[in-house]
C-alpha cells in the first residue's frame, strides 16, 4: 500500500496543480472520450501512456487478452459487453479500438492452456478467442505472435456482431481499428487492409 499512497503523493505534488483545470471542467462537464479503447489487463501496457493521451479522452475496458466476446444479451454478467454499451450507445465515442501485445500471457494460455492457478476464469475467458486457432502461423517460432495478431482480428469481427455498433459503423458514426504494441520494442502496429504495419 505504501507505493500507492506515495504515488498518489507524487500525483498530488507533480501533475494536480497542472491538470486540476482539466479535472476540474470534467468533473463540471462529465466525460466525453473521443475513443473507446478495449486492452488487456496486463500491467506493462498502459492505452492511455501508448498513444499518449490525458484524463478525459479514453473510454478504456481492459480484460486479459483484450478480448471482446461476441454479442450474447442473455442476462449473465458481462463486463466487457456493459462497457461496450455504455461507451457506444450513452457516450457515443467516434471510435472502437483493439489494442493486442506482444507476450500476452493470455493468448499463451489459449495456445498452451491456462496456468494451473488460474482454472477457474482465466481458462474458459479465453475459450472466446480459440476460433483463432483454426489458423495456422506460418512460421512455428512465431506462433505467439501470430495469434496475438488473430486475437485482434477476432474481437474486432466479434464487435460487428453487436447490432448497434454494426449500424454506428454501416452509418459512418464509428470507426474500428486494431493495434498491436511490442512491448520490447515499444513500437505499434496499426490493422490496415488486413495486415499489420508499423506505426511510424
Amino acid at each position: 500500500m505504501d507505493q500507492l499512497i506515495e504515488g498518489y503523493r507524487r500525483f498530488r505534488a507533480e501533475f494536480w496543480p497542472a491538470d486540476r483545470a482539466r479535472y476540474e471542467a470534467l468533473a463540471k462537464r462529465g466525460q466525453h472520450p473521443h475513443a473507446l479503447v478495449v486492452a488487456c489487463a496486463d500491467s506493462r501496457v498502459d492505452p492511455q501512456t501508448v498513444f499518449g493521451a490525458v484524463p478525459g479522452e479514453l473510454f478504456t475496458l481492459r480484460n486479459v487478452a483484450a478480448l471482446v466476446p461476441p454479442y450474447q444479451p442473455d442476462g449473465n454478467h458481462h463486463g466487457t459487453s456493459a462497457g461496450l454499451e455504455f461507451g457506444v450507445r450513452v457516450l457515443k465515442v467516434e471510435r472502437i479500438v483493439v489494442l493486442g501485445h506482444a507476450q500476452c500471457g493470455g493468448v499463451q494460455a489459449m495456445i498452451h492452456g491456462a496456468p494451473a492457478e488460474a482454472q477457474d476464469f482465466v481458462e474458459h475467458w479465453m475459450d472466446i478467442a480459440k476460433p483463432a486457432l483454426r489458423c495456422e502461423p506460418v512460421e512455428p517460432a512465431g506462433t505467439v505472435a501470430f495469434y496475438e495478431a488473430q486475437v485482434v482480428r477476432l474481437s474486432l469481427n466479434n464487435l460487428m456482431t453487436f447490432p448497434w455498433i454494426a449500424s454506428s459503423v454501416a452509418a459512418g458514426n464509428l470507426k474500428l481499428e486494431g493495434f498491436h504494441f511490442d512491448i520490447h520494442t515499444g513500437t505499434l502496429s496499426r490493422l490496415v487492409d488486413g495486415e499489420f504495419v508499423q506505426v511510424t
